[in-house]
């Protein structure tokens, strides 16, 4: 999909003695929105940007050795040691070893003259490359980062280069000296590395203005040259990436309260220890008293995390979690620079293999390091987690009402925008992650509120989104074809126990399905070997999917 941007200058930054201003050029292809203020807490200020820069240049994929010179040497001894070996009569042997050694002398001049040819198109890639860094950030990183102004405070978001950590500094009003007008709405900002690199220039004794600069606004020709433009090649996985955010946050799981002096700890673990072998997680343990343990795999360090304590406790089935294994561990060396200034830190633990949500509270200011299950488990391809969430039927009508009773406000709870519309509280749940799968609403983990936020400058074309994965797409079929049967649905307590026979090709699948009263699913399980290989760490099988779908359709009268 191909996203344009269009900024009116360049983000920019000037530091003097006494004050500092950091001005984000906008895009301005999307409603205006701009903000101005004094930054009172600098150095959380200062860290939280820095932080926010390290997810956006990470990447932890494994990078692949260039062996090409390598190969090409390889080749040529090959051919010079073939022709040692068919050399069998010494005169012949003496023949090829002096055409040999001329031609060692030949290749030895060439080598050296194709090396100074060549130097200069190195050195003169490497300062295109260098400029192309510092110049047009877009070419290098895929996304510019997404800052959002609302009535409360402005937050930015972004994601890693693998697309396995999601990002988000979010700075209440209440940590600026003064603000100034500004305007509400989401939009890209230009951003490069040279932006960053002044970031670390804020001091306590410098006065800190930060501004989302609003005057290519009121510019009136596009002809101007301090216009330019980014179209944008983005993969589908970016898009998807931020859309499974929201669903992965409203899930639950283990909450802690982490004490900065415990996560420092940890990481100082692993700064000290380098592994050469698997496995490579944390192995978090929680005591029935409340203890909370460590595991750092594979050296068999135990850290015990006596100042932090466990805040709630409750799985996916409902039952308390007494063991959480994290892979990709070392993406939280991102909060290392926070800690200093940290009062405490969040933790949402989803489970094993299932993402972690690390928020970082600086007092008026916050950063929420979002983490995929493990560096190859990526957000867009691995995180099936809308299709946990509430998935009631909503009609467009019906979601476009609670989205503009949200937008109006910018940021609420389902309950007051349930009292709001006269709604069911689980009809705007159900509208609120609709809307958050098209790019309009994202939960704000920190609050607990659904914030208005529309991702991009034009409508997603959902048509090509509709189905994040193949087990979706596959349950729409399977239900519109009518092959659920026997369906089953028994109330148990508060929850709600779905069971049914799912006819996919010759097979027969019993798949179950265990809701909350917020019809949030809890539990599944299946027979298929999708469920038996991979439990719900890639989200549910299509089957669940289909059983669930059929719920919903009946509950809203609607047959299957």
């Amino acid at each position: 999909m191909e996203f344009e941007h269009r900024y009116f200058g360049r983000t920019r930054a000037e530091t003097g003695p006494l004050q500092s201003a950091l001005a984000f050029a906008p895009d301005l292809l999307r409603p205006p929105t701009h903000f101005q203020g004094k930054v009172d807490k600098r150095l959380p200020f200062r860290e939280g940007m820095a932080a926010l820069h390290a997810v956006v240049v990470s990447d932890h994929r494994p990078q692949q050795k260039d062996r090409t010179a390598y190969l090409e040497w390889r080749a040529q001894q090959d051919d010079l040691e073939l022709a040692e070996l068919i050399a069998g009569a010494p005169q012949l042997k003496a023949d090829l070893t002096a055409r040999a050694a001329h031609l060692r002398a030949d290749l030895h001049q060439v080598v050296q003259e194709r090396s100074k040819s060549a130097n200069a198109f190195y050195r003169a890639r490497g300062r295109y490359f260098s400029w192309l860094w510092e110049n047009d950030r877009g070419a290098w990183v895929v996304l510019d980062p997404v800052v959002t102004v609302h009535p409360d405070q402005i937050f930015f978001e972004c994601f890693s280069q693998d697309e396995s950590a999601y990002g988000r500094f979010g700075c209440a009003y209440d940590a600026f000296r003064k603000v100034d007008a500004f305007e509400c709405g989401t939009t890209n900002v230009d951003y490069s590395k040279k932006l960053a690199a002044e970031f670390e220039k804020v001091r306590t004794y410098r006065d800190t203005t930060l501004s989302v600069d609003p005057a290519g606004f009121t510019v009136q020709t596009d002809q101007d040259d301090a216009h330019h433009e980014k179209k944008i090649d983005l993969p589908d996985g970016w898009v998807r990436g931020f859309l499974q955010v929201s669903a992965a946050m409203t899930l639950p799981g283990v909450q802690l309260r982490l004490d900065p002096i415990d996560l420092h700890n940890l990481l100082f673990v692993l700064k000290r220890k380098r592994e050469t072998h698997g496995p490579r997680s944390l192995r978090f343990h929680f005591s029935p008293q409340g203890g909370i343990s460590v595991t750092v795999e594979p050296f068999g360090i135990v850290q015990h995390l006596r100042r932090s304590t466990v805040v709630a406790n409750r799985g996916h089935d409902g039952q308390p979690i007494t063991e959480v294994r994290l892979w990709g561990r070392r993406r939280l060396l991102v909060l290392e620079r926070l800690i200093p200034v940290a009062k405490h830190l969040d933790v949402t633990l989803l489970g094993s293999g299932m993402p972690s949500f690390w928020v970082t509270r600086m007092g008026g200011m916050d950063f929420t390091l979002g983490l995929s299950g493990w560096t190859a488990n990526d957000w867009s391809r691995a995180g099936a987690f809308d299709l946990m969430a509430p998935r009631g039927q909503v009609d467009t009508h019906t979601s476009e009402r609670v989205y503009q009773a949200l937008r109006s406000s910018w940021f609420a709870k389902p309950d007051r925008l349930a009292s709001q519309l006269d709604l069911a509280r689980s009809t705007v749940e159900a509208a609120l992650i609709r809307e958050s799968q098209a790019g309009r609403t994202v939960f704000d983990v920190v609050r607990k509120v659904w914030r208005a936020r529309e991702l991009f400058n034009r409508p997603l074309p959902l048509d090509h989104l509709r189905f994040s994965n193949e087990h979706e797409a596959r349950a729409h079929t399977l239900v519109q074809e009518r092959k659920v049967l026997g369906f089953q649905q028994q109330a148990r307590g508060t929850k709600r126990l779905l069971s049914g026979q799912v006819q996919d090709r010759s097979s027969v699948r019993r798949p179950t399905v265990t809701l909350d009263a917020d019809d949030r699913m809890v539990a599944a399980t299946c027979t298929c070997g999708h469920y038996v290989r991979n439990k719900l760490h890639y989200g549910p099988c299509a089957h669940i999917l289909a059983l669930r779908m059929t719920a919903g359709a009946q509950q809203a009268g609607v047959s299957a």
